[in-house]
């Protein structure tokens, strides 16, 4: 059960960085597109033990790190999504989060990873970076994924639920 379960989080992740990096791009609200890694990750930690969760949040920032067209230095999203992993994996607490829960800590994980990604991205002197624009992306970034909450993380947490019944919460 252990590599279907690999197997489905991965191919979770490639869609979503796929559609990400492809389909996105063209609602983009000033340049910023929905986190579907993100939200990906959410679910996960949302659902089965943190120590996947955390896993599957470097593997999922490291493919959006390298997804074409990335233009910043690789390892931002990585730590970012990795974080965030461990945040949201911090909110489930042997029972099953509400949907209000759910809705927060995608809000909360959003913030967090956007805010990391773009802090990183400043006092690595990326040029599209600037301390006057993080507010801004950040903000949208959060409506971007608390918006797609109720469309991807249901399925989501229904399939890792499926193949990881002992740690399904309550």
């Amino acid at each position: 059960m252990s590599h279907l379960r690999w197997l489905a989080a991965l191919g979770a992740v490639v869609v979503a960085t796929v559609l990400q990096v492809s389909l996105f791009p063209h609602v983009a609200w000033h340049g910023i597109v929905p986190n579907l890694a993100l939200l990906v990750v959410v679910a996960a930690a949302l659902t089965v033990e943190a120590p996947f969760a955390l896993v599957l949040g470097f593997v999922a920032g490291l493919t959006l790190d390298l997804a074409p067209p990335a233009d910043h230095i690789a390892g931002r999203w990585a730590l970012a999504l990795t974080i965030a992993a461990f945040l949201a994996a911090r909110v489930r607490q042997d029972q099953k989060p509400s949907a209000l829960a759910v809705v927060g800590t995608v809000a909360a994980a959003s913030f967090v990873a956007t805010s990391l990604f773009a802090l990183s991205g400043v006092l690595l002197r990326d040029p599209t970076m600037s301390i006057s624009g993080l507010l801004e992306v950040v903000l949208v970034a959060v409506v971007w994924d608390v918006l797609l909450t109720p469309f991807v993380l249901p399925p989501l947490m229904k399939l890792f639920t499926r193949l990881s019944p002992q740690w399904a919460t309550s």
